[in-house]
Order: C-alpha cells, then sequence, then structure tokens
C-alpha cells in the first residue's frame, strides 16, 4: 500500500490491515504522524475503513478496501520495477554525485 502525499510515499507489499501499533511496526520509516496523516486520507479516499471494535479498551483497526485491493496489481508492479531499476538508479546517483 502507497502510504504519502506530494514527494513523501512508502510503499509497501503488505496488506494494510490491523490496529495502528502493528501497522507502524510493519511500517517502521513511517512516523506516527505520518501514518495518521496517510490512513486519514486513504479512509476519506474509501481506500482503507476505519473499524472500532467494541472490546475494553475500545481498539481501532484499519482494512483495506475493494477500492483498495483493486490497486494491488498497481502497487506490486511498482515494487517490481523500483526493485529491477534500483542498481541503475544508485549508479546514477553516484555518477551525479561526483559531479
Amino acid at each position: 500500500m502507497v502510504v504519502g502525499n506530494g514527494s513523501e510515499h512508502v510503499v509497501g507489499g503488505q496488506e494494510l490491515d490491523g490496529r495502528f501499533n502493528e501497522l507502524r511496526r510493519a511500517i517502521p520509516v513511517v512516523t506516527q504522524k505520518s501514518l495518521t496523516t496517510a490512513l486519514r486520507r486513504l479512509e476519506r479516499n474509501g481506500m482503507v475503513e476505519r473499524v472500532v471494535t467494541g472490546t475494553r479498551p475500545v481498539a481501532v483497526e484499519y482494512r483495506i478496501t475493494r477500492i483498495g485491493r483493486s490497486l494491488q496489481d498497481l502497487i506490486d508492479a511498482l515494487l517490481h520495477w523500483a526493485t529491477a531499476t534500483l542498481p541503475d538508479v544508485e549508479s546514477a546517483r553516484e555518477r551525479f554525485d561526483e559531479d
């Protein structure tokens, strides 16, 4: 799932299902504030749903929706592309930084 806006993106291959802290542990490079903002944005756009459980203490879970799942093939393709081109990207960065 893509978490972020503008130039701040994290792409993860894992499902975006679970409690907030589970998601935070699954994507350790994302700050708590960024994850909260991203989850709210994803919820607003219908990509995830926020489910409040009736347990004590009250727990909140996030579940990917049908709309969110429809992006999975695109995300998988992007991850494949990023992995395949990473050596070329790193080489380009090194050449750029040498100048």
